[in-house]
């Protein structure tokens, strides 16, 4: 592969977690009623994916650097491809769980690893940009997402799973480099222990669990409270995936300069004006342009914690990112259990409550 094409396996494959991870959300309607279950026990399809994810990124990335990246990458988009047969052919919803639980537990070896290849071929310097492309692509994916799951959903949603089969087993193809590591040169669990790895780590949680989880409100009240269909569904949640996608590259450059930690406060704060503007959303219109603006600050955030968990610990990449990312996915995981049944007796107030998490983030940022 020529030198300057070199990375784009590694943006393909960030935009393949979001995009599995959020394809259920403009299905909910569809799967509640193929499974015969309420659409609180629906939200665990969505949470199935990103628990065990979250929760073995832990140390997903520290055991992938051991192992070597190429290797794990590969093998484990094996597995991703295996997971999304078994959804796709699932014939209840215990099944399905179990299928969205493995493309969880492979996508945790995944992410971290790709992020860690892109850092260890590219400088410090330059890291931020790298990164901002990066999250474009996973933005890209996050709003691609929406839209083919919600055409799926008005066909048959069985298909959007065959699709990431397909995806899965190409992308199995191009890993990133990356050798099996030598007895002497292993990695530590032990400075993923360090102040500022944690004070990271439970920013992080708290900002994910709070704005940047938002879209799945946004999904829930464009179906439910506004009637729209599937596919207008993941146009709307399309609309903040696409100003991610514009605004991630740019913002990547942005922090090369500002520096990481300044950014990451910065952003913090502003996506809790921004996301607290969906509380005044009246119709299917005003939802999509609050979530249009709210959006673009999510990938924001998206790359100034990514940035962060990749150079927190030069020597273990992988370890750091995993670490870190692992608080962001569990507290998006948790999202649609703590706030769901919070939207059934007031909407504007699970979207105040939920955007008001991100001033605490700031503030763990700021001591880091």
């Amino acid at each position: 592969m020529p030198k300057s094409m070199r990375n784009l396996p590694l943006y393909l494959g960030g935009f393949m977690g979001p995009f599995g991870a959020t394809l259920v959300l403009p299905m909910f309607p569809e799967l509640r009623t193929s499974f015969r279950t309420s659409t609180e026990t629906i939200g665990w399809t969505f949470t199935a994916y990103l628990l065990p994810f979250a929760l073995l990124l832990l140390i997903s990335g520290t055991l992938g650097e051991k192992w070597g990246r190429k290797r794990t990458v590969r093998s484990t988009y094996l597995l991703y491809a295996f997971s999304s047969m078994t959804c796709a052919l699932a014939p209840n919803l215990q099944i399905f769980l179990l299928g969205r639980s493995f493309q969880g537990i492979a996508n945790a070896f995944i992410t971290p690893l790709l992020l860690s290849g892109l850092a260890e071929r590219n400088p410090e310097a330059k890291f931020g940009s790298k990164v901002g492309i990066y999250a474009s692509f996973q933005a890209l994916g996050m709003g691609m997402a929406p839209l083919i799951g919600g055409i799926s959903a008005d066909t048959e949603w069985r298909a959007a799973f065959w699709g990431t089969v397909f995806i899965s087993i190409l992308l199995s193809i191009f890993p990133p480099d990356g050798e099996p590591r030598q007895v002497s040169s292993m990695p530590s669990f032990k400075n993923l222990l360090e102040r500022k790895v944690i004070l990271i780590g439970f920013a992080t949680f708290i900002v994910a669990a709070g704005p940047m989880g938002i879209n799945v409100l946004v999904a829930v009240v464009a179906r439910d409270e506004f009637n729209v269909s599937g596919s207008n569904a993941g146009l709307i949640l399309m609309g903040g995936a696409f100003s991610n996608f514009i605004l991630s590259p740019i913002w990547g450059g942005k922090i090369d300069k500002i520096g990481f930690q300044k950014s990451s406060v910065l952003v913090a704060v502003t996506l809790v004006v921004f996301s607290s503007m969906i509380a005044f959303s009246t119709g299917p219109i005003t939802l999509g342009i609050f979530w249009a603006l709210a959006g673009g600050v999510v990938g924001c955030m998206s790359v100034a914690l990514q940035a962060l968990g990749a150079t927190v610990i030069p020597d273990n990449r992988g370890g750091g990112l995993s670490f870190v990312l692992s608080f962001r996915f569990l507290g998006v995981g948790l999202w649609p259990i703590i706030w769901l049944p919070v939207i059934n007796y007031s909407f504007t107030g699970a979207v105040v409550a939920a955007s008001s998490l991100g001033i605490a983030s700031a503030y763990l940022l700021a001591k880091k």
